[in-house]
Protein backbone atom coordinates (compact mmCIF):
# COMPACT_ATOMS: atom_id res chain seq x y z
CA UNK A 1 0.00 0.00 0.00
CA UNK A 2 1.28 3.15 -1.16
CA UNK A 3 1.55 5.82 1.60
CA UNK A 4 0.24 9.06 1.21
CA UNK A 5 1.96 12.04 1.68
CA UNK A 6 0.84 14.49 4.35
CA UNK A 7 -0.26 17.46 3.97
CA UNK A 8 1.58 20.54 4.41
CA UNK A 9 0.14 22.78 7.27
CA UNK A 10 -0.95 26.19 7.14
CA UNK A 11 2.03 27.45 8.90
CA UNK A 12 4.29 26.10 7.26
CA UNK A 13 2.69 26.92 3.84
CA UNK A 14 3.24 30.78 4.93
CA UNK A 15 6.61 30.54 5.88
CA UNK A 16 7.90 28.98 2.95
CA UNK A 17 5.38 31.03 0.30
CA UNK A 18 7.17 33.99 2.43
CA UNK A 19 10.44 33.07 1.44
CA UNK A 20 9.77 31.60 -1.92
CA UNK A 21 8.68 35.44 -2.38
CA UNK A 22 11.32 37.26 -0.86
CA UNK A 23 13.88 34.74 -2.85
CA UNK A 24 12.62 35.65 -6.45
CA UNK A 25 12.35 39.60 -5.18
CA UNK A 26 16.02 39.14 -4.08
CA UNK A 27 17.18 37.70 -7.25
CA UNK A 28 15.40 40.64 -9.62
CA UNK A 29 16.91 43.06 -7.14
CA UNK A 30 20.19 41.99 -7.86
CA UNK A 31 19.82 41.20 -12.14
CA UNK A 32 17.89 44.31 -12.45
CA UNK A 33 19.42 47.35 -10.16
CA UNK A 34 23.48 45.51 -10.18
CA UNK A 35 24.12 43.45 -13.16
CA UNK A 36 21.74 44.12 -16.40
CA UNK A 37 22.25 47.77 -16.05
CA UNK A 38 26.07 47.38 -16.36
CA UNK A 39 25.70 44.68 -18.84
CA UNK A 40 27.09 41.51 -16.48
CA UNK A 41 25.22 38.45 -16.77
CA UNK A 42 24.56 35.58 -14.63
CA UNK A 43 24.93 31.92 -15.88
CA UNK A 44 22.09 29.63 -16.90
CA UNK A 45 18.57 30.32 -18.01
CA UNK A 46 19.16 33.64 -16.33
CA UNK A 47 22.22 34.40 -18.30
CA UNK A 48 20.69 33.75 -21.38
CA UNK A 49 17.51 35.82 -20.76
CA UNK A 50 20.20 38.54 -20.29
CA UNK A 51 21.36 38.21 -23.74
CA UNK A 52 18.21 37.54 -25.56
CA UNK A 53 16.91 40.88 -24.21
CA UNK A 54 19.57 42.91 -24.94
CA UNK A 55 19.81 41.62 -28.79
CA UNK A 56 16.27 41.84 -29.16
CA UNK A 57 14.91 44.55 -27.00
CA UNK A 58 12.25 42.40 -25.33
CA UNK A 59 11.41 42.73 -21.58
CA UNK A 60 14.08 40.68 -19.43
CA UNK A 61 11.12 39.17 -17.48
CA UNK A 62 9.17 37.83 -20.34
CA UNK A 63 12.21 35.58 -21.41
CA UNK A 64 12.80 35.15 -17.83
CA UNK A 65 9.23 33.04 -17.76
CA UNK A 66 9.31 31.32 -21.06
CA UNK A 67 12.04 30.16 -21.11
CA UNK A 68 11.79 28.34 -17.13
CA UNK A 69 8.39 26.67 -18.93
CA UNK A 70 9.80 23.42 -20.00
CA UNK A 71 12.17 23.14 -16.47
CA UNK A 72 8.47 22.98 -14.59
CA UNK A 73 7.18 19.97 -16.68
CA UNK A 74 10.71 18.62 -15.90
CA UNK A 75 11.35 19.77 -12.33
CA UNK A 76 7.45 17.54 -12.23
CA UNK A 77 8.50 14.26 -13.36
CA UNK A 78 12.07 14.26 -11.82
CA UNK A 79 11.80 16.17 -8.23
CA UNK A 80 8.19 16.37 -7.25
CA UNK A 81 4.66 18.40 -7.69
CA UNK A 82 5.81 20.28 -4.25
CA UNK A 83 8.94 21.43 -6.36
CA UNK A 84 7.10 22.20 -9.50
CA UNK A 85 4.71 24.64 -7.81
CA UNK A 86 7.12 26.34 -5.46
CA UNK A 87 8.99 26.87 -8.75
CA UNK A 88 6.50 28.15 -11.04
CA UNK A 89 5.36 30.53 -7.87
CA UNK A 90 9.13 31.53 -7.71
CA UNK A 91 9.61 32.23 -11.21
CA UNK A 92 6.15 34.51 -11.86
CA UNK A 93 7.44 36.29 -8.96
CA UNK A 94 10.70 36.87 -10.72
CA UNK A 95 9.46 37.72 -13.85
CA UNK A 96 7.03 39.84 -12.74
CA UNK A 97 9.81 41.85 -10.23
CA UNK A 98 12.47 42.20 -12.82
CA UNK A 99 9.80 44.03 -15.17
CA UNK A 100 8.67 46.44 -12.72
CA UNK A 101 12.55 47.29 -11.28
CA UNK A 102 13.54 47.19 -14.92
CA UNK A 103 13.13 51.49 -14.94
CA UNK A 104 14.67 51.94 -11.83
CA UNK A 105 18.02 53.64 -11.46
CA UNK A 106 20.87 51.05 -11.21
CA UNK A 107 22.62 51.72 -7.49
CA UNK A 108 25.97 52.12 -8.81
CA UNK A 109 27.76 52.16 -11.97
CA UNK A 110 30.62 50.70 -10.34
CA UNK A 111 31.63 47.69 -12.27
CA UNK A 112 33.49 45.69 -9.19
CA UNK A 113 30.55 46.78 -6.59
CA UNK A 114 28.10 46.01 -9.13
CA UNK A 115 29.54 42.78 -9.82
CA UNK A 116 29.93 41.98 -6.20
CA UNK A 117 26.74 42.96 -4.88
CA UNK A 118 24.62 41.73 -7.39
CA UNK A 119 26.18 38.41 -7.21
CA UNK A 120 25.24 38.76 -3.33
CA UNK A 121 21.97 39.44 -4.00
CA UNK A 122 21.45 36.83 -6.50
CA UNK A 123 22.76 34.23 -4.46
CA UNK A 124 20.61 35.01 -1.43
CA UNK A 125 18.05 34.69 -3.80
CA UNK A 126 18.90 31.51 -5.29
CA UNK A 127 19.62 30.48 -1.84
CA UNK A 128 16.41 31.46 -0.12
CA UNK A 129 14.26 29.49 -2.72
CA UNK A 130 16.27 26.44 -3.22
CA UNK A 131 16.19 25.94 0.91
CA UNK A 132 12.66 26.56 0.62
CA UNK A 133 11.87 23.55 -2.02
CA UNK A 134 12.07 25.49 -5.13
CA UNK A 135 14.51 26.60 -8.20
CA UNK A 136 14.88 29.84 -10.04
CA UNK A 137 16.35 28.34 -12.94
CA UNK A 138 16.27 25.03 -14.73
CA UNK A 139 19.73 24.58 -15.35
CA UNK A 140 20.23 22.07 -12.71
CA UNK A 141 16.78 20.74 -13.61
CA UNK A 142 17.84 19.80 -17.58
CA UNK A 143 21.65 19.18 -16.04
CA UNK A 144 19.90 16.59 -13.84
CA UNK A 145 18.15 15.00 -17.11
CA UNK A 146 21.19 14.92 -19.65
CA UNK A 147 23.75 13.51 -16.10
CA UNK A 148 21.24 10.16 -16.97
CA UNK A 149 22.61 9.89 -20.61
CA UNK A 150 25.75 10.78 -20.42
CA UNK A 151 29.19 9.89 -18.40
CA UNK A 152 29.05 13.50 -16.79
CA UNK A 153 28.27 14.26 -13.33
CA UNK A 154 25.29 17.60 -12.70
CA UNK A 155 28.27 19.42 -12.03
CA UNK A 156 30.03 19.43 -14.87
CA UNK A 157 27.45 19.54 -17.34
CA UNK A 158 26.27 22.91 -15.57
CA UNK A 159 29.89 23.93 -15.50
CA UNK A 160 30.01 23.39 -19.36
CA UNK A 161 26.88 25.08 -20.02
CA UNK A 162 28.06 28.29 -18.15
CA UNK A 163 31.30 28.57 -19.72
CA UNK A 164 28.93 28.28 -23.52
CA UNK A 165 27.02 31.36 -21.83
CA UNK A 166 29.78 33.60 -20.83
CA UNK A 167 31.37 32.92 -23.71
CA UNK A 168 28.52 34.41 -25.72
CA UNK A 169 28.05 36.97 -24.11
CA UNK A 170 31.84 38.03 -24.44
CA UNK A 171 31.03 37.87 -27.93
CA UNK A 172 27.56 40.51 -27.49
CA UNK A 173 28.92 42.34 -24.61
CA UNK A 174 32.96 42.58 -24.87
CA UNK A 175 35.13 39.84 -22.82
CA UNK A 176 35.68 42.59 -20.10
CA UNK A 177 31.94 42.06 -19.23
CA UNK A 178 31.83 38.19 -19.88
CA UNK A 179 34.99 38.28 -16.95
CA UNK A 180 32.81 40.75 -14.33
CA UNK A 181 30.13 38.35 -15.09
CA UNK A 182 32.53 34.93 -14.25
CA UNK A 183 33.17 37.20 -10.67
CA UNK A 184 29.12 37.79 -10.10
CA UNK A 185 28.36 34.29 -10.35
CA UNK A 186 31.45 33.18 -8.37
CA UNK A 187 30.17 35.68 -5.49
CA UNK A 188 26.40 34.49 -6.26
CA UNK A 189 27.62 30.46 -6.10
CA UNK A 190 29.51 30.92 -2.48
CA UNK A 191 26.54 32.81 -1.01
CA UNK A 192 24.30 30.25 -2.31
CA UNK A 193 26.13 27.67 -0.18
CA UNK A 194 26.16 30.35 2.79
CA UNK A 195 22.20 30.91 3.11
CA UNK A 196 21.47 26.89 1.85
CA UNK A 197 23.80 25.81 5.05
CA UNK A 198 23.16 29.03 7.24
CA UNK A 199 25.53 30.60 9.39
CA UNK A 200 25.31 28.56 12.00
CA UNK A 201 27.53 25.87 10.54
CA UNK A 202 26.66 22.99 13.09
CA UNK A 203 29.43 20.73 13.12
CA UNK A 204 29.21 16.96 13.82
CA UNK A 205 32.03 14.95 16.27
CA UNK A 206 32.75 11.25 16.14
CA UNK A 207 34.32 9.90 18.70
CA UNK A 208 36.19 6.64 19.57
CA UNK A 209 38.14 6.05 22.52
CA UNK A 210 37.95 3.49 25.79
CA UNK A 211 37.08 6.49 28.20
CA UNK A 212 33.85 6.85 25.89
CA UNK A 213 31.98 7.27 29.39
CA UNK A 214 34.29 9.59 30.77
CA UNK A 215 34.80 12.12 27.73
CA UNK A 216 30.70 11.92 27.38
CA UNK A 217 30.27 12.92 30.67
CA UNK A 218 32.60 16.00 30.16
CA UNK A 219 30.91 17.26 27.17
CA UNK A 220 27.31 16.89 28.17
CA UNK A 221 29.17 18.66 31.51
CA UNK A 222 31.40 21.51 29.87
CA UNK A 223 29.57 22.08 26.49
CA UNK A 224 25.84 21.48 27.76
CA UNK A 225 25.45 18.96 24.49
CA UNK A 226 24.03 15.44 23.98
CA UNK A 227 25.74 12.54 23.01
CA UNK A 228 25.22 9.57 21.75
CA UNK A 229 26.95 6.27 22.02
CA UNK A 230 27.18 3.74 19.20
CA UNK A 231 27.99 0.51 18.97
CA UNK A 232 31.04 -0.28 16.69
CA UNK A 233 33.46 -3.00 15.64
CA UNK A 234 37.26 -2.42 14.34
CA UNK A 235 37.52 -3.91 10.72
CA UNK A 236 41.28 -4.86 11.35
CA UNK A 237 40.92 -5.60 15.36
CA UNK A 238 37.48 -7.54 15.42
CA UNK A 239 37.04 -5.45 18.49
CA UNK A 240 33.78 -3.75 19.79
CA UNK A 241 34.03 -0.07 20.35
CA UNK A 242 31.77 2.96 21.93
CA UNK A 243 31.28 5.39 19.39
CA UNK A 244 30.62 8.82 20.56
CA UNK A 245 28.32 11.23 18.45
CA UNK A 246 27.49 14.88 19.36
CA UNK A 247 26.63 17.94 17.20
CA UNK A 248 28.32 21.17 18.55
CA UNK A 249 28.85 24.69 16.38
CA UNK A 250 31.92 26.05 15.38
CA UNK A 251 32.74 27.93 18.21
CA UNK A 252 32.78 24.60 20.71
CA UNK A 253 35.24 22.70 18.28
CA UNK A 254 38.42 23.98 20.21
CA UNK A 255 36.63 23.11 23.34
CA UNK A 256 36.02 19.70 22.59
CA UNK A 257 38.96 18.70 20.94
CA UNK A 258 40.37 19.92 24.28
CA UNK A 259 38.19 17.83 26.33
CA UNK A 260 39.13 14.76 24.45
CA UNK A 261 42.64 14.91 24.24
CA UNK A 262 42.53 15.55 28.62
CA UNK A 263 40.82 12.73 28.49
CA UNK A 264 42.19 10.22 25.93
CA UNK A 265 45.46 11.77 23.43
CA UNK A 266 45.08 8.64 21.57
CA UNK A 267 41.33 8.92 21.04
CA UNK A 268 39.98 8.89 17.40
CA UNK A 269 38.39 12.35 16.61
CA UNK A 270 36.58 13.56 13.46
CA UNK A 271 34.68 16.54 13.11
CA UNK A 272 32.41 17.32 9.97
CA UNK A 273 30.72 20.10 8.85
CA UNK A 274 26.79 19.55 8.58
CA UNK A 275 24.25 21.98 6.13
CA UNK A 276 21.04 21.42 8.65
CA UNK A 277 20.20 20.34 12.00
CA UNK A 278 16.79 19.68 12.98
CA UNK A 279 14.80 17.63 15.75
CA UNK A 280 16.43 15.84 18.60
CA UNK A 281 17.67 17.23 21.34
CA UNK A 282 20.35 19.54 19.64
CA UNK A 283 19.52 22.84 21.70
CA UNK A 284 21.95 23.42 24.01
CA UNK A 285 21.87 23.03 27.83
CA UNK A 286 22.66 25.59 30.32
CA UNK A 287 25.99 25.29 31.81
CA UNK A 288 26.20 26.54 35.63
Amino acid sequence: MQKQHRKIGIKQLLKRTMFLFSGAILMAVGIEIFLVPNLIMDGGIVGISIILSNLTGVKLGLFLFLLNIPFFFLGYKQIGKTFAISTVFGITVLSVASTLLHPVAAFTSDIILAAVFGGIALGAGVGLVIRYGGSLDGTEILAILINKKLPFSVGEIVMFFNIFIFLWGGFVFGWDRAMYSVLAYFVAFKTIDVVIQGLDESKSAWIISDQYQEIGEAIIARLGRGVTYLNGEGAYTGENKKVIFCVINRLEEAKLKSIVEDMDEGAFLAVADIAEVRGGRFKKRDIH
